[in-house]
């Protein structure tokens, strides 16, 4: 999943596929402790997918945060 992609997610969709995904990357960890996977390099693919969909969810809270505090500036200036 390309990072374009995934900034053109809504949230709740965001929030969904980074559960299902971390899920995923969980159970492969597992199925590669027990026993080799066939193809280890989807380890890497999914630990890749977390980070990026990690990293938007992080920049959406950081400028919501942001615009909360850039509100509540303007309003106690204005007073």
């Amino acid at each position: 999943m390309k990072y374009q992609d995934i900034q053109s997610l809504p949230n709740k969709e965001l929030v969904e596929k980074y559960r299902e995904e971390k899920k995923r990357l969980q159970k492969m960890k597992f199925q590669n402790a027990v026993a080799q996977i066939e193809r280890p390099h989807h380890l890497k693919e999914s630990r890749k997918v977390v980070a990026r969909l990690l990293t938007e969810l992080n920049a959406r809270r950081q400028k919501f945060e942001f615009d909360a505090i850039m509100k509540k500036m303007s309003q106690s200036n204005e007073n």
